[in-house]
């Protein structure tokens, strides 16, 4: 590719369908942004506890190349979502709605040997094997599942924990949680 090339650059739908087959292995780059509905998205749906007017995610891409120094250029996706979505808080065990904000930086390889050998000290931008129908989708789906908290929670004094989570029963709960000490089982088969 010539460093003075220029390089068509093709804009994305956002139709859900459209962006399931993109050729990243065409020389040219994309820019495209929209909005996708948690229905569109059945690995997100999964996680959602409901689904609310509003909810779901906007995201934005953009391609590019750079120069690599003895190799061809590289292409470099740029995608960033953000939006909304309705978990579980793991305190109160009640619906909480959370706001997921993520950006993320892809190189675009040739081969799967390739991706393989990409310097994992790179934390800067993961490689990605390009193909002639790349799911962009799924991408799309992929980072917002890892940007979703671990534990999900209200924020700190919006909620009360919930009371069979953290073993506020009484007592009654207490001797059935608490083992019983195995020397007293043992000085009570003696006995017997």
């Amino acid at each position: 590719m010539n460093r003075n090339q220029v390089l068509p650059q093709v804009e994305l739908s956002a139709d859900p369908k459209a962006l399931s087959r993109i050729d990243f292995c065409a020389p040219q780059s994309y820019r495209g942004a929209g909005f996708l509905e948690i229905s569109a998205l059945p690995r997100l749906a999964e996680e959602a506890s409901s689904i609310e007017p509003g909810d779901g995610f906007h995201w934005q891409i953009k391609t590019h190349f750079v120069d690599s120094p003895g190799s061809e250029p590289q292409q470099i996706l740029e995608l960033a979502v953000k939006g909304r979505i309705h978990l579980v808080c793991q305190s109160c065990l009640q619906d909480c709605g959370l706001d997921l904000a993520q950006e993320s930086r892809f190189v675009m390889v040739a081969t799967e040997a390739e991706a393989d050998a990409f310097p994992m000290e790179d934390d800067q931008q993961e490689p990605l094997v390009a193909s002639q129908h790349y799911d962009l989708l799924s991408l799309i789906e992929d980072e917002i599942l890892l940007s979703l908290p671990l534990i999900p929670k209200h924020s700190e004094g919006a909620c009360q924990p919930h009371a069979s989570s953290f073993g506020a029963g009484g007592e009654a709960a207490d001797a059935l949680e608490k083992p019983q000490n195995p020397f007293n089982i043992l000085k009570n088969m003696k006995k017997n």
